[in-house]
């Protein structure tokens, strides 16, 4: 059978252009992370704890985005459901915070406010949710695949609205955000580097995972699935994983936005959370692997700063998404890094 390897170019061989841009590129990435670090340090200093909080809105979105940006940039699964997860972490982390708090029990289990035990059970049902979504789903493609994602996600939101035990449609209020030892995670500087930690490892991870043979194997299913099947790897179970590594990621994001905002509801399951994830994903850049940084960026100051001004601050965002798609196919990590200039 043949071995997939990961491909890479001694940096001696590679066109001076090419050695230009990498440069580049890791400069970009360098200080799109130096700057979420340094920004809310500054902010806390000054006294300014709602930066502090924007700051971590930020790292979570981010981080909810490189999950999506695993299953659609790196594997080719354009996936319109992925508030499903993102959601469905929120709703762990709100659900066993409730019974923490009052002493009840779930499913005859105690509740919890340790985040160490949330994030583990949010990772587990949103990789086993991805899971059945994804044995599905994955035997289809195209706009097919598509609607799929999006119907099960608004199952999963319909669901939550109707279910009446933890609020409805009202939400469930987070009393007191979760606890993680050693830490003081009602301190909003405290908080925020637990979010930064979480958006640096989903992109260690997303970064490992694409050196590795995995990474390789799942690249050319997106390319040529064909040739792919050829070498002896069937696609499928490729792809299927990937998906269940990319909701993980994002449900564990929606365990801590729910934290963040002491509040979960159907709202974070919507269609329109799909759809913001998607065109952060596209903003920053699809397939990159700082991309999805780039694009919560933008994406959280735009609608902060212009949702300030006007009401329809999304008619700004819509232009700049089609200035992206039409000059800048790269995204604005791309184009930061002069990527498109090089091509």
């Amino acid at each position: 059978m043949t071995r997939l390897h990961p491909t890479t170019t001694p940096a001696a061989e590679r066109p001076a252009g090419t050695n230009r841009w990498l440069d580049r590129a890791h400069l970009v990435q360098g200080g799109l992370l130096t700057l979420m670090l340094l920004a809310p340090v500054a902010a806390h200093l000054l006294g300014e704890v709602y930066y502090v909080n924007l700051a971590s809105r930020i790292a979570l979105v981010a981080m909810a985005a490189v999950g999506l940006n695993l299953a659609i940039g790196y594997g080719g699964m354009i996936s319109f459901g992925h508030a499903a997860y993102f959601g469905l972490g929120g709703y762990v982390s709100g659900v066993s915070a409730y019974h923490a708090f009052d002493g009840s029990l779930v499913m005859g289990l105690p509740g919890s406010d340790d985040m160490l035990v949330i994030w583990l059970a949010a990772a587990l049902l949103c990789g086993l949710l991805a899971l059945v979504i994804g044995a599905i789903s994955l035997r289809t493609s195209g706009v097919y695949f598509i609607m799929i994602t999006l119907a099960f996600a608004q199952m999963a939101y319909y669901f939550a609205n109707s279910w009446p035990d933890y609020g409805g449609e009202d939400g469930l209020p987070i009393y007191l955000r979760n606890s993680l030892p050693g830490l003081d995670t009602n301190h909003a500087l405290s908080f925020f580097l637990v979010c930064f930690t979480g958006l640096v490892f989903s992109l260690a991870l997303t970064s490992r995972l694409m050196k590795s043979r995995f990474g390789a194997a799942l690249s050319m299913a997106r390319l040529n699935e064909t040739r792919l099947a050829t070498a002896g790897i069937s696609p499928f179970p490729i792809r299927l994983v990937a998906f269940v590594i990319s909701a993980m990621i994002t449900g564990l994001a929606g365990a801590l936005y729910a934290d963040l905002n002491g509040f979960v509801s159907p709202s974070m399951l919507s269609w329109h959370l799909s759809g913001e994830l998607m065109v952060i994903v596209i903003l920053g850049g699809v397939g990159r692997l700082y991309g999805p940084l780039a694009g919560a960026i933008l994406f959280v100051l735009m609608e902060t700063l212009l949702g300030g001004l006007t009401e329809y601050w999304k008619f700004f965002l819509g232009l700049v998404l089609l200035g992206v798609v039409l000059f800048a196919r790269q995204g604005v990590i791309g184009w930061l890094a002069g990527r498109e200039r090089h091509e």
